[in-house]
């Protein structure tokens, strides 16, 4: 399979806290990597420094054939309309309505007319669940809606990657699926992210591999099925302590 984007030897410490000591992987085109590690361990780190909110000490992130950790800024801005980041709390601007936090990125990134913005609009609102909530405020969503509305931002411009962190953190249980249940639409119209989480069951469910950070690098990078099956004792303490703290 081709790779969308390649992480090598990443290394990244803040102060005297090493976080990184040679993380390396690939994501490939048309999964959904699932990203596991012990709180502190550095996986929203791994994310923000794919899209410039962290400088690597060393290391490549390479995507479409260049090392994107050594760009300006303003490079930068053109590669985050092709790796989207979906926030944990969905980052919605709080005095727009939902329409105008969508439209924000078509406006500002390309050259559609207005109602070919509100046509995008209302099938970003049609996959994520939300029908006829144009006009809502963030203050008028619950804490699901607003995620859900978080991640139809983030992929309006139709990125070739998706990084998710932490999205289903503070969710219910019916909002988790319905959350999970967007992401499941998205990965079967070939899109290609990493999700960043605690919360094993909706990766198992979601995810096409898993790798796990441990110590400052990727202890094991597997398919779902074989980790779950995994001898490895760590893998098992992991897995095992991870949905105990789930449940």
């Amino acid at each position: 399979m081709e790779t969308a984007l390649e992480i090598r030897e990443l290394h990244k410490k803040f102060g005297d806290k090493i976080v990184h000591q040679g993380v390396s992987f690939k994501l490939l085109k048309g999964e959904i990597l699932g990203l596991f590690g012990g709180s502190g361990s550095g996986k929203s780190v791994i994310l923000r420094s794919i899209i410039g909110l962290e400088k690597p000490d060393a290391g490549e992130i390479i995507f479409e054939g260049r090392d994107i950790s050594i760009l300006g800024e303003r490079d930068m801005i053109a590669v985050r309309t092709k790796i989207a980041y979906v926030f944990q709390n969905g980052a919605l601007f709080d005095s727009l309505t939902v329409e105008e936090n969508l439209a924000y990125p078509l406006e500002e990134h390309t050259s559609l007319s207005d109602s070919e913005i509100l046509e995008k609009i209302n099938d970003m609102l049609d996959l994520i669940d939300m029908p006829g909530s144009n006009k809502l405020l963030p203050a008028e969503l619950s804490g699901g809606m607003q995620k859900r509305a978080g991640l139809a931002r983030a992929i309006i411009l139709e990125p070739q990657v998706i990084l998710f962190d932490e999205p289903t953190a503070g969710l219910d249980p019916v909002n988790t699926k319905r959350l999970v249940d967007n992401v499941k639409k998205l990965k079967k119209k070939g899109n290609t992210g990493i999700f960043v989480t605690h919360d094993i069951p909706s990766a198992f469910d979601i995810c096409d591999r898993i790798a796990i950070l441990f110590e400052g690098r990727i202890y094991v990078i597997d398919t779902v099925e074989n980790i779950k099956n995994s001898s490895d004792d760590f893998v098992q303490a992991f897995i095992t302590g991870a949905l105990e703290h789930a449940n």
